[in-house]
């Protein structure tokens, strides 16, 4: 089943990310209802041609795709659980920020509301909505998807849908932030060694951002020896040892250019449980054991 060329669409919550995504479907045609609690949220996208609903229910009724993007999902469940019989028949697009667990439970309530569901994670800012490399994800309803795929598309060029399982797309955004993260505290965390010497972040940056470049050749192949399951992480860059000796290195520089310890001192405490567990030989893919299997941390 698919839908109608330019079929309505309702967005329900309007800040910087909900008008964004407003706009991107008025832009493309599509008439669009929206609702924001604060209702002058609406002005803009009213100027440009989007119907202002006076409560969520007016909303929800107005669209075939109903899309969420509040604060949390207990806002979400507390906006439309009054509404009884509103969601019946739609396909309910959660934009929401939250966990797994949420998006499992909330596509159950949209199901026991003759809803389909969609969870979705946004990888990308209000400002690149639209563009060809704005990032989404989208896990839940297969049907669902297919029959909106064109639609959701608008948001982004590189919408990807990720599975059946609710909570898969939450489960890709907070593993891409993880990377995000650790990247970012290891580039400030290098510019802070070299800011010690007295050299510059921005000296740093294009040697930092070519070696990721090589960090690309190692993750692809860790990827297909994690994949392969066999546990024999073959060592075809250096071994964990090898790795073990640098992060000594890097730990002591820390230390002597009176540059804050705590992440050489983390990777150091990980490498170090990975070798007392056999990894020496292997590559760095077989920090995925411990990961995969977490010591006991203590209560209280």
């Amino acid at each position: 089943m698919t839908a109608k060329e330019n079929a309505p669409v309702t967005v329900l919550g309007l800040g910087l990310m909900g008008q964004a995504l407003a706009a991107a479907f008025l832009k493309a045609g599509h008439p669009t209802t929206v609702w924001n609690r604060t209702a002058g949220k609406a002005d803009e996208l009213v100027r440009e041609g989007a119907e202002r609903a006076s409560t969520a229910a007016e909303a929800v009724a107005a669209g075939e795709l109903v899309v969420v993007c509040l604060s949390t999902y207990d806002v979400m469940r507390e906006l439309l659980d009054p509404l009884e019989g509103a969601l019946e028949g739609r396909v309910l697009a959660n934009l929401t920020s939250g966990s797994s667990e949420q998006a499992r439970e909330t596509a159950d309530w949209a199901a026991a509301r003759g809803a389909e569901y969609l969870d979705g994670a946004i990888m990308s800012v209000p400002a690149t909505i639209g563009a060809p490399e704005s990032v989404l994800f989208y896990s839940g309803s297969r049907a669902a998807f297919d029959k909106h795929e064109t639609t959701l598309r608008l948001l982004g060029g590189r919408t990807t849908y990720v599975g059946e399982e609710p909570g898969l797309a939450v489960l890709y955004d907070v593993a891409l932030l993880g990377v995000m993260w650790g990247t970012l505290n290891s580039f400030v965390h290098g510019a802070a060694l070299l800011k010690s010497a007295g050299i510059d972040a921005l000296a740093f940056l294009p040697w930092a951002t070519s070696w990721m470049d090589s960090i690309k050749l190692f993750v692809t192949d860790y990827a297909g020896q994690i994949d392969a399951g066999d546990g024999a992480y073959p060592a075809r860059d250096a071994k964990l040892e090898t790795h073990f000796g640098s992060i000594e290195h890097l730990l002591h520089e820390s230390r002597s250019q009176g540059v804050d310890t705590e992440l050489p001192s983390f990777i150091h405490a990980l490498v170090s449980r990975a070798l007392d567990q056999g990894y020496a030989e292997n590559s760095y893919a077989a920090v995925i054991e411990l990961f995969q299997s977490p010591k006991e941390v203590p209560s209280g």
